[in-house]
């Protein structure tokens, strides 16, 4: 029998409140780090979720202002709504609630009774179908609506997602292109970025392994290289028609900005990008990302200025339709929760 905890106008059980936390490990991360922490406390009028950066999960060379951090757990609090939207409730969030607990992004409540309409189901039957690629997407067009259909949902997590003209890719491109190179020629990073790539059978359930990426780089016009998590050790699968020397097929090349860039516009780049993520894999496409040039800040600016208008550019992907990938994978969900005194 589960224990009921009463809220506004119905009453949630502990087992809605495990649901909600289950559902937003699930969201995509930086490398996988899985950067969060939930606490669960009952205040009476009901139970409050608490969501938590894991600092310690931070990528300290890469992100050492914790941008990407906060994106991937925006991703998280909004899969955590969207779980608690398709339990029938009306979730209420407030962002950093206690400018004194830093690490503590948002409290998140279950709100009262509301209506699951057939966009929540579908968006939620997303969460674990959905994958990242990484790699040249299949000769399949992305037709203008769906793109069009994106780009609103971005817009509902006060956000905005541009897809990119030619002349953009091309210099999206060579700027990734750049920071690769600029990364790779810096120990510190290339170590980092090795401790969240675990090598075969690594019985982990976090980091990029070896079947998330191909052995072979696949080439695409204009190139996006990816990172190079395998470090000439020959892992990864093998890409079909890698051989052929043809270049892949790009996909559509966008970028989510905010208009802002403090620590309330990471979160709302993480919700959208989430959004973004579920819409696509409904449409089944899949997004490989591309946040080199982000993480270098001059280039970031460069980005800023020359192609975003002035708004801040937080993520860099392409989208295309891909195989299906492999299994995503996750740490148990006890090992990220807790309850706390009220």
């Amino acid at each position: 029998m589960s224990h009921k905890l009463t809220g506004e106008s119905s009453e949630v059980s502990q087992q809605d409140v495990r649901f909600a936390i289950e559902a937003a490990v699930w969201a995509p991360s930086v490398h996988n780090t899985q950067p969060w922490r939930f606490g669960s406390r009952d205040i009476g009028t009901g139970p409050v979720i608490s969501l938590y950066a894991d600092i310690e999960r931070r990528l300290s060379v890469a992100d050492p202002d914790g941008r990407e951090m906060l994106i991937s757990c925006g991703a998280a609090l909004f899969t955590m709504r969207l779980a608690m939207q398709y339990l029938g409730y009306a979730p209420r969030a407030r962002l950093l609630p206690d400018p004194d607990r830093p690490a503590l992004l948002a409290d998140i409540q279950f709100g009262p009774r509301a209506d699951v309409t057939q966009e929540i189901r579908r968006l939620y039957g997303e969460i674990r179908r959905r994958r990242s690629h990484r790699g040249a997407f299949k000769d399949i067009m992305v037709g203008a609506h769906v793109q069009s259909g994106l780009s609103d949902q971005a817009r509902q997590e006060n956000a905005r997602l541009d897809v990119a003209l030619t002349r953009e890719r091309v210099a999206l491109g060579a700027l990734t292109e750049a920071a690769e190179q600029v990364q790779r020629m810096n120990p510190a990073y290339v170590s980092e970025a090795s401790r969240w790539a675990p090598g075969p059978g690594s019985p982990r359930r976090d980091g990029v392994h070896e079947r998330a990426y191909p052995r072979t780089p696949e080439h695409t016009e204009p190139h996006f290289p990816m990172r190079d998590f395998a470090r000439g050790q020959g892992w990864g699968t093998v890409a079909v028609d890698t051989e052929t020397g043809v270049p892949g097929v790009t996909g559509v090349v966008a970028v989510l900005t905010t208009p802002g860039d403090d620590r309330t516009d990471w979160l709302a780049a993480g919700q959208a990008l989430q959004r973004v993520l579920l819409r696509a894999s409904a449409a089944d496409l899949s997004a490989a990302f591309h946040t080199q040039a982000l993480e270098v800040p001059e280039l970031r600016d460069f980005i800023r200025t020359r192609l975003c208008g002035g708004s801040f550019p937080q993520l860099l992907m392409r989208l295309g339709v891909a195989d299906g990938g492999p299994e995503t994978l996750r740490r148990p969900t006890d090992n990220v929760m807790r309850e706390e005194r009220s």
